[in-house]
């Protein structure tokens, strides 16, 4: 080493020595203190980092994209049917799919009772379908328009599905008042009777009659009392006669 340079590590080396030892040590408390405050903004500053590229993967590209749509509880439906339905746009980022939007076009599919749409991780959306049921078979033309248990026609076809009575309605609707006394109807009749039923007819709303095998007729008057009625006549199934009244259940007629 020079003699420079020794002169310039003596200086130094006395100023530090000229610092009293309790300022070393305050001074280094202090700078630890300052790290310490500044440590949580560190840390803060670092999450807020990683959770905004995580938002960027996750909404704005399509790494994290739409590639499948899963599609079950279709019966009748294709998926086919349900997907186009559906429109799901492909490749949009899942998390931003308007499930909403999703589901209320699947529903508009007139055999759609009800659609559940959901995300399913890391890239598909997951329609569940319930398909409307039918309860009876209207004559249309030469074929047959499907109703469910709300009166909805949802479905023409050219023969009706064995077990489904026909019903004989004008105007089949869930606002028409002569369907909805068919389905009162329908809904309260026993084991027995649905066995033995072929037919409804609802000309009017208090001049509902049940068609049964064999070519029996039951009156059925109006839609009240229907499950006293239909009680009554389950027990005179047994009798003999063509036509059964239960219009006025207290007072039964058979002839």
């Amino acid at each position: 080493m020079s003699d420079g340079g020794r002169r310039n590590w003596r200086l130094v080396r006395a100023d530090t020595d000229a610092v009293p030892p309790s300022v070393r040590r305050f001074m280094a408390r202090a700078r630890q203190r300052r790290l310490r405050a500044a440590m949580p903004w560190a840390v803060t500053l670092g999450v807020l980092l990683v959770v905004g590229a995580l938002a960027w993967l996750v909404y704005g590209t399509s790494v994290l994209g739409v590639r499948q749509v899963r599609v079950a509880g279709t019966d009748s439906l294709t998926v086919e049917q349900v997907e186009d339905a559906a429109a799901v746009p492909r490749s949009e980022p899942l998390a931003r799919v308007d499930l909403d939007g999703i589901r209320d076009r699947v529903q508009a599919l007139p055999a759609v009772e009800r659609a559940v749409v959901s995300r399913g991780w890391p890239s598909t959306v997951e329609v569940q379908v319930v398909e409307r049921t039918p309860v009876a078979a209207v004559p249309v033309g030469e074929g047959f328009s499907l109703i469910d248990a709300e009166g909805v026609a949802f479905r023409t076809v050219a023969r009706r599905p064995a077990g489904l009575p026909v019903a004989k309605l004008a105007a089949p609707s869930p606002a028409d008042i002569n369907t909805r006394s068919a389905l009162v109807v329908l809904s309260s009749l026993t084991a027995e009777l649905r066995e033995q039923l072929v037919s409804i007819s609802v000309p009017a709303p208090a001049q509902v009659s049940l068609g049964l095998r064999k070519n029996r007729t039951i009156v059925w008057g109006d839609d009240t009392e229907s499950e006293k009625k239909a009680q009554v006549a389950t027990a005179l199934l047994a009798r003999k006669g063509d036509t059964i009244d239960v219009s006025a259940p207290t007072v039964v007629t058979i002839r």
